[in-house]
């Protein structure tokens, strides 16, 4: 299971690359430097804060989890 820190770092890190992908479509499409930044940073907020809590439910999912045995000798 991965730690609350691991999930944060790699949600920001993702962010990080997101952020640009957002602000340079909004930039391409309107022409508008300033206004492509504001929506950059508003989209990474909210998309960070939800795909740290995404991470932290699937953790939570044994689905596709080796399972721990039941019994150790």
């Amino acid at each position: 299971m991965e730690t609350k820190r691991r999930s944060f770092v790699k949600a920001l890190s993702w962010r990080f690359v997101a952020t640009f992908i957002t602000g340079g479509i909004v930039w391409m499409l309107t022409g508008e430097g300033q206004f492509a930044v504001k929506v950059g940073l508003l989209d990474t907020a909210i998309k960070l804060a939800a795909y740290f809590y995404h991470e932290r439910v699937w953790n939570k999912i044994p689905y596709g989890k080796p399972r721990e045995p039941e019994y150790t000798i």
